[in-house]
């Protein structure tokens, strides 16, 4: 497994002089507590809300939690369906909850609680620390997500057999993913889109009832060659508009196939150094939002 990120200072950040706010981390087989054989990975990004005075440690926290909590107990390749939901569900609600812990924990030693706060409640100043997040767990052939606000997720596949991505059960999940189909065999699906422009207000680690806003899924592919996490600032680089492929717009963003299956092609052609990475998303076509930008991805290296 071929793992690479980077996080680029959004060019709108760097003009006022804020720092990136953007976090991504991995953990691999060695460090994972996972229950019988089969490799896993954990990928994790957060990108911290813009404007609030400590939302980069607020990102860092995420990753770190997503993954030390994700990196427990994970279901083997066998198990079933709805042993990998449960658990799936189960360590959302767990990020959320060591979230909060470590972030009032950490504002309590720095900062004096009000006194008219109850006892062991979120410090009254944890949106301070406010991020969004999307982590997975990779273990062929699963892939669970989970995910806080509007980071998206992106599964390749490659096909082996002939078939076409989609063909038997369990190929594609959850209902309604996106597909792009223009790069060989290889091709990319959004399995986690970004929330619609319809959606609520941005939903944060520290927002109330975050942890009954958490998306978590799982998706079976025995095609698998890669997952990719991305910040809400990379949409305008890696998805494309519906009405690229002739499509309305209700049709949603669309994975952009270019990008995907040749950053993947890139990265497993030079052994996973991310320097090319860093430049795509340092390139002029990536500055269009002024956000800070942060991919990571773990891919089945070779053929």
């Amino acid at each position: 497994m071929i793992v690479a990120g980077a996080a680029v200072q959004g060019t709108g950040h760097l003009a006022a002089g804020q720092g990136c706010q953007d976090a991504f981390k991995a953990v691999g087989p060695g460090a994972l507590k996972a229950v019988g054989p089969g490799a896993a990975t954990v990928l994790a990004v957060a990108d911290g809300a813009g404007g609030r005075e400590r939302s980069a440690l607020g990102a860092h926290i995420a990753v770190d939690t997503a993954c030390r909590v994700l990196a427990e107990d994970v279901p083997v390749s066998g198990d079933s369906p709805e042993t990998w939901t449960r658990w799936t569900a189960a360590a959302g609600a767990r990020v959320v909850a060591e979230y909060l812990r470590t972030v009032t924990a950490l504002l309590e030693t720095t900062v004096p609680a009000h006194p008219a706060d109850a006892p062991h409640a979120p410090h009254a100043d944890v949106g301070a620390l406010a991020a969004t997040l999307a982590a997975a767990v990779v273990r062929f052939p699963w892939v669970a997500f989970v995910s806080v606000g509007d980071c998206f997720g992106t599964v390749l596949t490659r096909e082996t057999d002939g078939a076409g991505a989609g063909d038997g059960p369990g190929r594609r999940a959850p209902a309604g993913a996106d597909t792009g189909r223009d790069s060989g065999t290889e091709q990319c699906h959004l399995v986690l889109p970004p929330p619609g422009s319809g959606s609520p207000g941005p939903v944060f680690l520290s927002s109330p009832g975050a942890a009954l806003r958490v998306r978590s899924f799982v998706v079976w592919e025995p095609e698998l060659s890669g997952v990719v996490l991305a910040t809400d600032g990379c949409a305008a680089l890696t998805l494309d508009h519906p009405s690229v492929r002739g499509l309305p717009p209700e049709a949603g963003p669309l994975p952009s196939a270019r990008f995907f299956c040749g950053l993947a092609a890139t990265l497993r052609a030079n052994g996973g150094d991310a320097e090319p990475l860093r430049a795509l998303l340092s390139g002029p076509g990536a500055a269009r939002t002024g956000d800070d930008l942060t991919v990571l991805c773990a891919l089945v290296d070779g053929e």
